[in-house]
């Protein structure tokens, strides 16, 4: 039996928002408020940088020092926008990852700071193509550079980078990474949406993923991993649902998942279209009050 929850890290997409939407429902949205005030630190978990997570949780009332974990652990900021964490991918192992893995699909480059060249691409109307809505909401950030390795300069090092395309396409691209020169420079973590026929490489300095950014949380707010819940729906959630002491798979997760969390003592959520993080917050949030009764 585990102790009441204390800290849970929630994945965004795929698991508190709905499909194809970007706006968090009344519900989960309720539920996240609820659990604040229950005591429970709520972070949010995400492969999306902070400027394109932050906006999603505006009005919602939530406090100012909820934790942001986003690039998929690269850089762990609160709300109000303090800093708590941050990792970088070196300047040369980028420029290397350029030269293996550009023919495979589109590649993005984050850099963490504010404005055009946050985000670096090589080809605008390759990336379009694959990502078109990313690319319209960051269109303020994007800078385009070509060849890419222009702008991976020593001493300005980038956050991650990624490669976007089919799945069997960024499947041939992670067997080419674990057979370069390459491997072991970097983190490789992939997000797949089998609907759409698109996956995500993201490359990650080494030793950082959501797992690892949560342990470090946890350990700076001196919470023990029993008393740590994350909730997930995919590939790069994979990490963080392991070391939580808690793990919660989101019903609408690949089959593979599925059968994983079965092996790995993983609960499973209802839907994200149906809400799914709320039940989970809301049992928590009544455990909680039961114990303190």
């Amino acid at each position: 039996m585990y102790p009441p929850v204390r800290l849970v890290a929630i994945d965004m997409d795929g698991t508190l928002l709905p499909t194809f939407s970007q706006s968090i429902s009344r519900r989960n949205a309720q539920a996240l408020k609820a659990a604040q005030e229950a005591g429970i630190t709520v972070a949010i978990a995400t492969g999306r940088r902070t400027a394109y997570t932050a906006p999603l949780l505006d009005g919602l009332g939530l406090q100012a020092d909820t934790p942001l974990i986003t690039s998929n652990g690269a850089v762990t900021r609160t709300l109000g926008g303090d800093a708590m964490d941050r990792r970088h991918l070196e300047a040369r192992v980028a420029r290397g990852l350029c030269g293996l893995l550009r023919g495979f699909g589109a590649m993005v480059f984050t850099f963490d700071r504010l404005g055009r060249g946050e985000l670096i691409v090589e080809d605008l109307e390759q990336t379009h193509g694959r990502i078109a809505m990313w690319v319209e909401a960051n269109r303020n950030a994007i800078e385009v550079v070509k060849p890419l390795e222009k702008a991976l300069q020593d001493g300005d090092d980038p956050i991650q980078g990624m490669v976007c395309g089919g799945l069997s396409k960024m499947k041939d691209a992670e067997k080419a990474l674990k057979r370069s020169e390459w491997n072991g420079t970097c983190e490789c973590v992939r997000t797949e949406y089998a609907v759409r026929d698109l996956s995500i490489l993201d490359l990650l300095p080494p030793g950082v993923s959501k797992g690892s950014a949560l342990e470090r949380l946890a350990t700076r707010l001196g919470i023990d991993r029993k008393e740590t819940m994350a909730i997930g729906d995919n590939w790069n959630d994979v990490d963080m649902l392991e070391w939580a002491g808690q793990g919660v798979l989101m019903g609408n997760a690949a089959l593979e998942l599925r059968a994983m969390s079965k092996m790995r003592g993983w609960k499973q959520a209802p839907h994200n279209d149906e809400d799914g993080v709320a039940a989970v917050l809301e049992t928590a949030v009544a455990r909680r009050a039961a114990v303190k009764v």
